[in-house]
């Protein structure tokens, strides 16, 4: 058993850009296993989590699934962080709350373009939707908020080794500005 930090990621209603950004550390990612332990993530294809110090999930809340996923991650992470602009705040997935989910599913499966077979699917095992998308901090508590759609390399590399080194985190601006 290791004794460095585990660290696990997990993504819900998203893009998979954050978790790209994470990859985009290049040969950093090196130093990184050197720093910590890796549980279910994309680089291990771990499937189920174990307890962990540190769990970075990036995805906003957008249907039962979500939701189950994210409660257990939350129970087995000391610490969580919101990472990217869908776990932050909703992102891009929100744009559809001005819509009811009627609305939604109407038109993406019954009145849509391209639509040849109408008809909304009923099959269990599609994840029910919920009404409306949520950010992460609507459904458990959050303890590090990384902005960004998605966060630079960079960001996510200095807010993991300064974290990891037991230092105040510090973005330097180039890393925070969104211009």
């Amino acid at each position: 058993m290791s004794d460095k930090p585990r660290v696990a990621t997990v993504s819900l209603c998203g893009c998979f850009g954050c978790h790209m950004s994470l990859l985009d550390i290049d040969e950093r990612i090196l130093q990184l296993v050197q720093l910590v332990s890796f549980d279910r993530t994309p680089l291990t294809d771990i499937k189920t989590i174990g307890d962990c110090d540190l769990g970075l999930i990036e995805g906003g809340v957008a249907n039962a699934e979500n939701v189950e996923v994210l409660r257990e991650f939350r129970g087995h992470c000391k610490v969580l962080v919101a990472v990217g602009a869908c776990a932050v705040n909703g992102g891009i997935p929100t744009m559809r709350n001005q819509f009811s989910l009627r609305e939604c599913l109407d038109e993406s499966y019954v009145n849509g373009v391209g639509v040849y077979h109408p008809g909304i699917p009923t099959d269990a095992e599609i994840p029910l939707l919920l009404n409306q998308v949520h950010p992460i901090h609507e459904v458990v508590k959050v303890d590090y908020f990384i902005p960004g759609c998605p966060p630079s390399a960079d960001t996510l590399w200095t807010f993991l080794t300064e974290l990891l080194a037991g230092q105040p985190i510090a973005f330097p601006y180039t890393q925070i500005r969104y211009d």
